[in-house]
């Protein structure tokens, strides 16, 4: 019996479908962090513009529009410091033939991107 992704490896997921709507949008990678519990996943920069993206995998539609049970407050202010706007991309991942349920090891899996949402 296949076991259910752990949460490291749905965050691992997340961020690559993230990174690759990402290149194909022209965004310049300057730094990435694909650690549970440290922001932003990844620092990019497109038309001389720089962005700081908080990547989740959730597990409902109402995550996908803003951040649960993230304190922002550091991020902002980080982002402030640094010129750049702060955007969230929640990522909702699901078994591939049924969102609802948990992705399996070696199953194919579905997933719901809405694209970026701007934080500030």
């Amino acid at each position: 019996m296949n076991q259910e992704l752990t949460a490291q490896e749905s965050h691992y997921l997340a961020m690559n479908i993230v990174g690759e709507a990402l290149e194909k949008e022209d965004y310049e990678f300057l730094a990435i962090n694909s650690s549970l519990k440290k922001n932003p996943q990844f620092v990019t920069l497109k038309n001389k513009e720089t962005f700081f993206i908080l990547v989740r995998s959730v597990f409902s539609s109402a995550e996908l529009k803003q951040p649960q049970n993230i304190n922002l407050e550091p991020i902002i202010a980080h982002a402030k410091k640094n010129n750049a706007k702060v955007f969230y991309a929640g990522v909702w991942l699901g078994h591939g033939l049924d969102i609802n349920k948990p992705i399996l090891k070696e199953e194919d899996y579905s997933f719901v991107y809405n694209g970026l949402k701007e934080v500030v």
